[in-house]
């Protein structure tokens, strides 16, 4: 069937214009002025409206195990939360839980193929390194459509190799066109101040942070960068979360190096302070917050382009996971923040983020003159698509592409939180917030998947996206 989109005003990374689109099935076959249409077609009247690509956000966890839980979006719930936030593409992370790297893709793609509700990729996580792991590498692209693996600098004797390790990863993601992302912060040093704030009794969220001090993720940066370098490789660091951060960002950059950065929206908006509230636990997150100086500075990085995506990090964990939730009418309770009551070590870490990213930054970045139109949909939506292989079939309105579109209107006023957000988990981080632009319609593959506040998905109409190697360094 043929679909009209008529009359909207079209936003993509390098345009605004008024504009037809027209769909065929699942994608875009034309664009342009005053579209002639079959009797058949459906017309959707898009006047007044923003029309904008589907987001893509790269950096997510669902249905992810951590100490005596999992986070409370599954492959499901997640990507409805997705949708209706405006975002149609996730890519997750698999762990790296069985003998071989095919093993472990096989468990993710067991927990998420029949229930994912947008379309979906993964990386590969290479928390264990040897020969056969460094062989298996360049096989994934052919073998399994990945192309991108990560690495941690933290997280000593569970998640972080050492750099000798690091530098082998790059060099084998290199030869085969993968993309190496980077955890950065300085493991060693969280280990000693853990272990000395818990002797002096200290327990209380904020710890959390001052455990982890910027100066780690700093130093792990521009480490990261040089082993890059080194290797010749190009290289991603995620949650850039510190002033000093992008500082080194630049510094790498202006030198040739082939590295690039995502922030998150929790590292714009919020602070170690936000850690010390009675309600401290929701902001728990690694790496944690900073201060207003680094969400001025992470700001600036996106502004003048330093920094080339904004993802989430989405891992929701319930606030008071003892207590029962309503959703999709059934109830709901998971261990959550809890946990870590009298132990800042064992709250979950991790925050809602999915849903709230694209309408958050619509209003606090582009009504308030931080970010143009047109930044907002580089950031959230044709950039990451570049990097992780997905460009031109998402990221952007073009003919050819898939037809993941959002009309957005721009004067929507949404007195925002848990009412709205529709994460499964007990609170939302933006809660009694004034946004002003939200998504109206958002269409997967010329699917109309959500109609304002109604839902029509479902589970299992998410399609895995095998990407292409090679990817371009921006």
């Amino acid at each position: 069937m043929t679909m009209i989109i008529r009359g909207g005003t079209l936003i993509t990374a390098a345009e605004t214009f008024q504009a037809d689109i027209q769909v065929d099935g699942e994608t875009i076959t034309a664009i342009g002025q005053n579209l002639s249409a079959p009797e058949s077609a459906q017309i959707v009247d898009a006047d007044g409206m923003l029309v904008m690509p589907g987001g893509v956000d790269a950096h997510t966890h669902f249905d992810l195990p951590m100490g005596a839980t999992v986070s409370s979006d599954d492959h499901y719930t997640g990507h409805k939360a997705a949708a209706f936030g405006g975002t149609t593409t996730v890519i997750d992370f698999v762990s790296q839980d069985h003998p071989t790297l095919h093993e472990s893709i096989a468990a993710m793609h067991a927990k998420a193929d029949a229930k994912a509700a947008v379309d979906y990729s993964f990386h590969m996580n290479i928390t264990h390194f040897d020969d056969m792991i460094e062989a298996e590498i360049g096989a994934l692209p052919e073998s399994e459509g990945i192309t991108s693996l990560k690495v941690f600098t933290a997280y000593n004797q569970r998640l972080r190799l050492s750099d000798g390790e690091i530098f082998r990863v790059l060099r084998a993601a290199k030869g085969r066109g993968l993309l190496t992302m980077v955890h950065a912060e300085n493991g060693d040093v969280i280990d000693i101040l853990i272990a000395e704030a818990l002797a002096a009794g200290h327990t209380t969220p904020e710890w959390h942070a001052l455990t982890r001090p910027s100066w780690g993720a700093v130093e792990a940066t521009l480490r990261t960068a040089a082993l890059a370098g080194q290797a010749a490789a190009p290289v991603y660091i995620v949650h850039m979360n510190a002033a000093g951060e992008v500082d080194q960002l630049r510094y790498a950059r202006e030198r040739g190096l082939p590295v690039m950065g995502e922030t998150c929206p929790q590292y714009l908006f919020f602070t170690i302070d936000h850690l010390r509230r009675v309600d401290g636990a929701k902001w728990v997150c690694s790496p944690p917050m900073r201060t207003t100086a680094d969400n001025a500075r992470l700001w600036a990085g996106l502004m003048d382009g330093t920094l080339q995506t904004i993802a989430t990090d989405h891992c929701p964990f319930f606030y008071e996971g003892n207590k029962t939730i309503i959703y999709e009418g059934q109830p709901v309770a998971i261990p959550g923040k809890e946990l870590g009551a009298s132990d800042f070590t064992k709250i979950p870490n991790g925050l809602p983020g999915v849903g709230d990213r694209l309408p958050v930054l619509w209003t606090y970045g582009v009504r308030s003159g931080k970010l143009t139109p047109n930044q907002f949909v580089a950031l959230n939506c044709t950039q990451p698509a570049k990097i992780f292989g997905l460009y031109p079939r998402k990221g952007t309105l073009a003919p050819g592409a898939d037809a993941d579109i959002v009309i957005w209107d721009p004067e929507s006023r949404v007195r925002y939180g848990i009412e709205h957000a529709q994460h499964r988990t007990d609170y939302n981080l933006y809660e009694n917030w004034e946004l002003v632009g939200y998504p109206q319609k958002v269409f997967l593959r010329g699917t109309l998947i959500v109609d304002h506040e109604k839902w029509l998905g479902r589970a299992g109409q998410g399609r895995f996206l095998r990407r292409t190697p090679y990817a371009p360094v921006l």
